[in-house]
């Protein structure tokens, strides 16, 4: 009888909660206001030869390597960060290997690993999800052949230090060290001038978050070129679709709607968690578009309430060390001026029930 490998039979299933998805969605980290208008221009100049002939992505390609200031021999356009995780694991691990990962973090790097037959060695997060930087260092080995780092991390929205990344990177030196900054827009500090300095540093983007593009699936991945060329012979020729590759460059050029959205996410982060404050919820401090919230026990009644209130938040209460925490996305300041009444009543819910916080 036909089996799958091993690696792949162990692996833990990954089932997003996606269905039925009704009301303001604040629980996947989307732009909750759709993408530039420039963008939906261009999807409807789309003309027919465009999607029968298969996609050319060179010439965006050398786009957003100028727009990222970085060499086009070292970028490769990827069907969403999902992918640019999926082409490193394929690169650069085989069984045995060992990868290193700081948890709670995103799901996919443990998944993709994993599949390989790679020994995934999971650290936890220190006191705050701080990053646990000593550990990490004192874990690796000759067999680390990847250490993947979400910064800012999902789902808590800590962050790495500059100084920390460049130590990891120095002390594993016989391995990729990715550095997913998929929420870079909303920190604004990023890793990727240091491509140049080290052949072992992979940086990862997406269009999917700031700039409202999550459902034409493109994310970038940039390292140094003779890494990228290694990474480019296990990808297809044809991963980013024909019309993301046409809408990417009118997303790009338009940078004030990018920075209208983020700044509007930015101001409600703050009033979020300033809310959080008063409402005397244990939250922390985030970097990103979200912020992760301990409710307590009653952790399933709050997001119920949410959602009966027109809002989805996301349960992430089986995540290592968040034990009944809930993370809620930011939008519009108009969206946060909807978030914050319902917020309010269903934290009562919860104080009402006798639960502490």
């Amino acid at each position: 009888m036909l089996e799958a490998r091993g690696a792949v039979r162990r692996l833990k299933e990954y089932h997003p909660p996606l269905g039925g998805r009704v009301g303001l969605r604040l629980d996947f980290n989307e732009n909750t206001v759709g993408c530039s208008p420039r963008v939906l221009e261009c999807l409807r100049r789309l003309e027919f030869d465009q999607l029968a002939r298969y996609p050319e992505r060179e010439s965006v390609e050398g786009r957003v390597a100028a727009h990222l200031g970085v060499a086009p021999a070292g970028l490769l356009l990827t069907n969403g960060v999902d992918e640019a995780i999926h082409l490193i694991c394929e690169t650069y691990l085989e069984p045995g290997d060992e990868v290193l990962i700081v948890v709670p973090t995103f799901s996919m790097y443990e998944i993709y690993a994993g599949a390989t037959g790679a020994q995934v060695i999971t650290i936890p997060a220190g006191a705050d999800f701080a990053y646990p930087t000593q550990e990490v260092l004192a874990h690796i080995s000759p067999q680390t052949r990847l250490v993947a780092i979400a910064n800012p991390n999902n789902p808590t929205g800590a962050v790495v230090p500059k100084s920390d990344l460049l130590h990891i990177l120095r002390a594993a030196t016989e391995a990729a060290v990715l550095v997913d900054e998929a929420y870079f827009d909303f920190y604004g500090e990023s890793l990727l001038a240091e491509v140049a300095s080290f052949t072992n540093l992979f940086v990862a983007r997406t269009f999917s978050k700031a700039y409202g593009l999550a459902g034409l699936r493109i994310g970038v991945l940039v390292g140094d070129a003779a890494q990228m060329a290694m990474v480019r012979r296990v990808g297809s020729p044809y991963n980013v679709n024909a019309v993301g590759l046409a809408c990417l460059p009118e997303a790009l050029g338009d940078q004030d709607y990018v920075r209208q959205y983020v700044a509007e996410v930015r101001q409600g982060r703050e009033l979020l968690e300033q809310e959080l404050r008063s409402l005397t919820l244990r939250f922390w401090p985030s970097q990103a578009n979200f912020v992760l919230v301990r409710i307590g026990e009653r952790h399933t009644a709050f997001v119920d309430a949410m959602r009966e209130r027109g809002i989805l938040v996301r349960d992430r209460s089986r995540d290592p060390g968040c034990d009944g925490c809930v993370r809620i996305s930011v939008g519009s300041n108009a969206q946060t001026r909807q978030l914050i009444p319902a917020l309010r009543e269903a934290a009562r819910l919860v104080a009402a029930a006798g639960v502490s916080a």
